[in-house]
């Protein structure tokens, strides 16, 4: 069964998370210790976080970067901070999806499910189907080969590096224009527009690169079952 570690200093709200937790037959665990957090997670006792950022003597921000380079594992920020920069920060220092409050309990369990159905299916797809090979700017899909221009490479050569979480335009800017020249924001989203519908046109199977909203992009291999994203 999935194992949920809940961090959250309002009890109420812990508890309420871990009832709806039992209710989808998930294992829950309530910790506001920073070393007993780290510890659960280092020795792998736990399949996901809910991390509230606003927690006593310690800093949500630095506690999620804590845990990113200690685990892959998935992240769920849980905060009444409802910023931008916020939201933005938390994103890049590895969290995979952000809840703002007042949240309802059982968007959080949807979100829940739907990140470890992407990291499931991100960790089951074979690897050799999918690469990217810099030397011709090419990208290769179950057998068939794209070349891409050397913006649009290095676009998804971040996104691929990074497979499953979510980069912001400021990241895929510092990738995509290393001589740090001055771009806008509408700059990458056209780049990836235009990336998306190469990749559909030559994979038409296959969806790979979402949309989130507020936040940036991330690769998700899915099938093409809806229409891309404009």
């Amino acid at each position: 069964m999935t194992r949920v570690l809940i961090v959250e200093d309002e009890r109420a709200i812990a508890e309420l998370l871990a009832d709806y937790c039992h209710h989808n037959n998930f294992i829950p665990e309530i910790c506001i210790n920073e070393t007993d957090i780290l510890n659960t997670i280092n020795q792998m006792h736990t399949d996901i976080v809910l991390l509230d950022l606003m927690l006593p003597g310690i800093n949500g921000l630095d506690l999620c970067q804590k845990i990113r380079k200690i685990s892959p594992i998935p992240i769920l920020i849980i905060s009444a901070r409802i910023d931008e920069v916020d939201r933005l920060l938390g994103l890049e220092l590895g969290a995979d999806d952000y809840i703002c409050k007042p949240f309802s309990p059982r968007e959080v369990m949807a979100r829940i499910k739907a990140t470890l159905r992407r990291q499931s299916s991100l960790s089951e797809k074979p690897k050799a189907e999918f690469t990217l090979e810099k030397s011709r700017l090419q990208v290769s899909w179950q057998g068939t080969s794209m070349a891409l221009t050397a913006v649009e490479f290095s676009l998804l050569e971040a996104l691929a590096d990074h497979a499953g979480h979510i980069l912001s335009r400021q990241q895929l800017m510092d990738r995509g224009y290393e001589d740090h020249r001055v771009v806008s924001d509408r700059t990458i989203d056209s780049h990836i527009k235009k990336l998306r519908h190469k990749l559909s046109d030559a994979f038409p199977a296959t969806r790979f690169i979402e949309s989130v909203y507020g936040a940036g992009y991330r690769l998700d291999i899915q099938p093409a079952n809806c229409a891309v994203d404009e």
